[in-house]
């Protein structure tokens, strides 16, 4: 489309009408067959919608000018993509990877934290390809904990951050063990060479359009096609395909498994991990069907190693349930019959693959404390 022709179709609204009849097919992943079909499931798959379109208008809109970056939210408490990790604390910031960039702040207490640059998106072809990764473990601060890091095509050893040609992000993780306790990463980004942002025109609102309304509907599809891919192993929690993982924005230090459970009325679902392997973080977590952690500010939703009470053995069994259990690491259903689940080892040198059994409430109340088989 010529400059003209692109300025003629935000001029006349037809830009923004085509904006509009592209979301409109979104909706047709909240519809799929196979997905839930409860009152609950297709209200929170629409308001899914919702989230991702103010994803992605900052992702591709208010914060999209490589010349002039800024870090935006991409998951957070109300708007979640993927089987977002409840114990993070998410950035990202749109850059150019043909030229430099910096990023100053404070490394803060946070248990883990990382850096990484990506090219590629949701938008496009579903995958977020890895560019270059920095693990602060690596990271060298000031006495007062201030650091800077170099976003280049030839970092420098100490404090660099990869880009190639066509890196346009940078995802910054940070993980808590206790985010009562832990102090976040505070950081900002700016481009060496950089200048201040042009003006809006008719064309890169245009763009930022139409890259808007593809993330929407391809967000949507790939983790609606995720979801799915569970269903012939219901209710277990097999290791998930690393690669794929790694091809859709997975940090590399993370060893992951995704799966889908589904309850009756008088049945929980028993996840137990027969020894904490040596890793830096672990934890376990409840999604809806479309992949966006359950409510973790009102609910127990999920456990890590600074909440769960391990077993005699040094295990850890957590039991998934509709209604309350005296049970110390029971996770909510929050009222949902279906939905996905996500386990994490952190820089674990060797994983350890969980059991799950799922058992009537009444014969889990009535168990003796014999382990489950593996």
């Amino acid at each position: 489309m010529s400059d003209r022709t692109t300025r003629d179709a935000v001029l006349s609204g037809q830009a923004w009408a085509d904006f509009c009849d592209h979301l409109k097919q979104a909706g047709e992943q909240i519809l799929r067959p196979e997905a839930p079909v409860s009152e609950l499931d297709r209200a929170e798959g629409f308001r899914y919608l919702t989230r991702l379109l103010r994803i992605g208008l900052d992702m591709h809109l208010e914060y999209a000018d490589p010349e002039a970056p800024g870090f935006l939210a991409p998951s957070h408490e109300t708007a979640k993509i993927g089987a977002d990790n409840p114990d993070n604390l998410y950035l990202m910031g749109r850059i150019d990877g043909r030229h430099e960039y910096v990023i100053r702040g404070e490394r803060g207490s946070v248990d883990y934290l990382s850096f990484g640059s990506q090219k590629g998106g949701y938008e496009t072809d579903g995958r977020m390809t890895q560019t270059g990764f920095l693990d602060a473990a690596d990271l060298d601060c000031d006495a007062d904990g201030r650091f800077e890091i170099v976003l280049s095509q030839n970092p420098p050893a100490r404090n660099g951050l990869k880009l190639e040609a066509d890196s346009n992000a940078v995802i910054v993780r940070q993980t808590f063990r206790d985010r009562s306790a832990e102090q976040p990463a505070r950081m900002t980004i700016h481009r060496r060479d950089g200048s201040a942002p042009q003006p809006l025109s008719a064309e890169r609102l245009a763009t930022s359009l139409s890259r808007t309304a593809h993330f929407v509907e391809g967000t949507a599809r790939l983790f609606a096609d995720w979801a799915q891919s569970y269903l012939p192993r219901a209710n277990e929690l097999p290791p998930a395909d690393q690669a794929l993982c790694q091809r859709v924005g997975g940090d590399p230090n993370i060893f992951y498994y995704h799966a889908c459970w589904a309850l009756k009325p008088d049945e929980v679902l028993v996840i137990h991990l027969p020894r904490i392997p040596d890793c830096r973080f672990w934890n376990l977590q409840i999604n809806n069907w479309w992949m966006e952690s359950l409510d973790y500010r009102y609910h127990r939703i999920h456990h890590n190693a600074h909440s769960a009470a391990a077993d005699a053995d040094g295990g850890v069994t957590l039991v998934l349930s509709h209604e309350d259990l005296p049970h110390p690491n029971r996770l909510a259903t929050t009222g949902h019959e279906r939905g996905t689940m996500c386990l994490r080892w952190v820089g674990a040198r060797e994983p350890v693959h969980p059991v799950t059994r799922v058992m009537t409430r009444a014969a889990f109340l009535a168990r003796t404390d014999e382990p489950l088989p593996a």
